[in-house]
């Protein structure tokens, strides 16, 4: 029998002439027999191997890991542009487009690479999307480079997405105690604050958790201000220890007969006009609707 009618008859008369254009390489065709055992060797070599991926043909994936993304990106930029790529990328293939790759771990590394134009050398595992963000956590934990708040709120990420708190744990290498501390900062101090502030990677547990307890319903975004995340942290720290100033109260609206129209509130930098349905007899759809024109109207009389 020739060569090619043996391979045949090993793995079936259903066997493409022509292999595939693309091999997975966590999901072996022939899992029995003689076929099996060296389709088994060839994904564990694979699994071993490190390739070298377009960066055009990455995309994001997993959960925000950093809240300072491009913190420190031209220096990183600068060695890999001196030394090469000496830490390969983890990626796996796009559930959405098997001929594209998603980010497991090594953003910042892609980042720099497809700045300077340069292939990302990679390594690519089959994984689903709870293997993902164990497979990411996982290695940002052996690297301890995370600060608190990223952690906090990778571990919020988690939970949102439906995550049981074993699967957090495992993912952070923590156990369930710092893992409900995390999570006790993350539900208090509101996403657009910790992202205002960033990682802050000086400073630790306790100052997050004095943070959380003082911060209350406070809008303190506007007050994070400063040259670094650290500086923006300590500025929000000082605005909690100002005293707060009372609010202003409502200002009320009367319609040209004096009965009660609307109220007026300014606060957090927001002006907001409430109208009650039951007295607007239609009019707050009105002015929806209509609000575009009034805006227009007000730039004309302004000259702009």
């Amino acid at each position: 029998m020739a060569r090619k009618d043996l391979m045949k008859g090993l793995m079936g008369d259903d066997t493409p002439s022509d292999p595939p254009a693309r091999v997975d390489a966590a999901r072996p065709r022939y899992t029995k027999g003689a076929i099996g055992a060296v389709s088994r060797s060839i994904e564990d070599l694979k699994r071993r191997s490190i390739i070298e991926v377009d960066a055009l043909m990455i995309d994001e994936g997993g959960l925000k890991d950093r809240l300072d993304d491009d913190a420190d990106l031209a220096t990183l930029i600068a060695s890999i542009r001196d030394y090469g790529q000496q830490v390969p990328v983890l990626l796996r293939p796009n559930p959405n487009d098997p001929e594209r790759y998603q980010i497991v771990y090594g953003r910042r590394r892609v980042a720099a690479l497809k700045a300077l134009d340069q292939p990302i050398k990679a390594l690519i595992r089959d994984l689903d999307d709870q293997a993902l963000v164990l497979a990411q956590g996982q290695e940002n934990a052996a690297r301890k480079d995370l600060t608190f708040i990223e952690k906090a709120n990778f571990a919020r990420q988690m939970r949102d997405a439906g995550y049981d708190r074993k699967i957090i744990c495992d993912a952070l290498a923590m156990d369930k105690t710092l893992i409900s501390r995390l999570l006790s900062v993350a539900d208090r101090v509101p996403v657009r604050l910790i992202e205002a502030i960033g990682a802050a990677p000086g400073i630790g547990r306790d100052r997050w958790l004095a943070l959380a307890d003082k911060l209350g319903d406070r809008d303190l975004v506007d007050q994070a201000r400063g040259d670094g995340s650290d500086a923006r942290f300590e500025a929000v720290m000082a605005a909690l220890r100002a005293p707060k100033r009372p609010t202003a109260p409502p200002t009320q609206i009367k319609t040209t007969a004096g009965a009660p129209m609307a109220e007026v509130a300014r606060k957090g930098g927001k002006t907001v006009l409430s109208i009650p349905q039951k007295t607007s007899a239609g009019f707050d759809d009105w002015l929806i609707e209509n609000l575009p024109d009034i805006h227009r109207n007000w730039q004309n009389q302004n000259g702009e």
